[in-house]
């Protein structure tokens, strides 16, 4: 496929986005930024969140993981619905109720400004390092299969990531939240659309039904979801249960999704949001690994090899770019990129604004300075916006030096360290009126996924063999809340509580 085509293609999406932006960013302020000035439809949130839960790495690496994980990442969608559940009945009402911009207002009202602080930087580097992490994997994608096959001359990775984050701040910097609410639901559109027909394209080379395609999918090896060895990382109930914390941690206590839910109307279009937004986030997810499993079929039909690495294993990360850039056609190629596109901008835009809102109003604390005009706030703001992009593009870097091969592991193990402390944390908050002496709890939070890891890496010869998966950051949390309460006040008092 033509490199300028594709380039082409992904300008006239960029143009749509920047088209949006230029509507939804007029007359835009501070609250605007923030919150959409707590005017979003609850529709266009819901439909956004798919964008951004599912970005680049479900893109691509769910459904290469499907040759050797098969469906049981079904099993951690089914734990993220009840996750979804909770938040809407337990962490919704208490962020409506406060009036919230950041969510870790909570923890100072709580705890006081050093636990509140810890919150918002256990947010800032889960956030950094895992939106790095998506971004990279999409990038790379574009790299190799577009930049790379300008032979004329040479556009080096770190040139590429530097457009794609540009572009970013084009249309993110001005609107905020305001924006990106619709730009969200554009490329989350658009990204539904990429496995959609990419199923089709595939169907259409096979020369066979749709009925035939499913009847080959639920028949085949591939559909496997349930797995019952307990020791394995892939047991149903560490899976499941993995699942509820880590969406609640991952959506609920992560700013840059709830920042989002917290620009509907009322409480009430909050919850509906959430609500649609956990089954249609079930129902995308079995797409994308019915896509999976097709894909490895498809392999076997026409007798194109996999792309595997020096040693022999499969590189899973590229299962599905390889045949959809090199062999489904010029159709596929190009649905392809589109949904990638979409994958790339939604999995890192939003995050840019909700990393500047957190920095803003939690470790800077500018929107309680009376001194700072509301153009020097702006300014600064504006500032924080760009400061993060940069930093995205290092950590981008440092992923490309390592040369990460299956992102969406790597994504969840980020998570699983970084979002245990705020996991345990807010459970604390919400579940006992035991107050903390807030100078420790830094320490705390830090300590906590340094003795996860320990845990996590040495401890398997003194378990019976039993491994540790997602249920990772049940671990961490509960580690944390020990350690919590070993700095607990001796005289406690009523606190907020769920």
């Amino acid at each position: 496929m033509s490199p300028l085509l594709i380039l082409c293609f992904i300008g006239l999406y960029f143009g749509g986005l920047l088209l949006i932006a230029y509507i939804t960013s007029r007359n835009t302020s501070a609250d605007s930024y923030f919150l959409g000035n707590k005017a979003s439809p609850w529709y266009a949130v819901a439909f956004g969140m798919i964008g951004d839960s599912l970005s680049g790495v479900t893109y691509i690496s769910v459904p290469g993981k499907v040759g050797a994980g098969h469906f049981s990442y079904m099993q951690l969608v089914f734990g993220y619905f009840v996750g979804y559940f909770v938040i809407s009945k337990v962490l919704l009402p208490i962020y409506y109720k406060m009036n919230l911009v950041s969510i870790y207002t909570y923890l100072e009202t709580r705890f006081g400004r050093f636990t509140q602080k810890t919150g918002a930087f256990f947010f800032v580097l889960s956030r950094i390092l895992g939106a790095a992490a998506r971004l990279y994997l999409a990038a790379r994608v574009i790299q190799l299969f577009v930049f790379d096959q300008f032979t004329a001359f040479h556009v080096p990775f770190w040139v590429s990531v530097s457009v794609i984050l540009a572009l970013m701040l084009l249309y993110t910097y001005r609107g905020g939240i305001k924006t990106l609410v619709w730009t969200d639901t554009f490329q989350s559109l658009f990204l539904v659309l990429g496995v959609i027909l990419s199923i089709v394209a595939i169907i259409h080379k096979m020369d066979i039904s749709f009925g035939q395609a499913i009847s080959h999918v639920v028949h085949s090896k591939y559909s496997e979801t349930f797995f019952w060895d307990w020791k394995k990382s892939n047991f149903f109930f560490k899976e499941f249960i993995g699942g509820i914390f880590i969406a609640v941690a991952m959506t609920g206590l992560d700013q840059n999704m709830m920042q989002k839910n917290l620009s509907c109307r009322s409480l009430g279009e909050a919850q509906k949001n959430i609500f649609w937004f956990s089954i249609v986030m079930v129902i995308v997810t079995f797409f994308f690994l019915s896509l999976g499993a097709m894909l490895y079929q498809y392999y076997d039909f026409s007798g194109i090899q996999i792309p595997k690495d020096a040693t022999g294993k499969i590189i899973s990360d590229k299962v599905f770019p390889n045949l959809a850039l090199n062999y489904l056609g010029t159709f596929a190629g190009l649905v392809f990129i589109i949904g990638l596109t979409a994958a790339t901008f939604s999995s890192a835009d939003s995050v840019l604004t909700t990393l500047t809102t957190s920095t803003y109003v939690d470790i800077l604390e500018y929107d309680k300075n009376t001194t700072l005009s509301d153009a020097e706030k702006k300014r600064r703001r504006t500032i924080i916006h760009i400061g993060f992009a940069v930093l995205m593009w290092l950590v981008i870097i440092v992923f490309d030096i390592l040369n990460q091969n299956t992102i969406i592991d790597t994504v969840l193990v980020i998570a699983g360290y970084t979002y245990g402390p705020l996991l345990g944390l807010f459970a604390v908050g919400l579940f006992t009126k035991l107050n903390l002496k807030d100078k420790w709890v830094p320490a705390v939070c830090v300590l906590a996924p340094i003795v996860t890891y320990c845990i996590a890496n040495y401890g398997k010869p003194y378990m019976g063999g039993y491994e540790i998966g997602n249920e990772l950051i049940l671990l961490n949390s509960f580690v944390t809340v020990v350690g919590l309460l070993a700095v607990k006040r001796q005289q406690e008092k009523a606190g907020l509580v769920a």
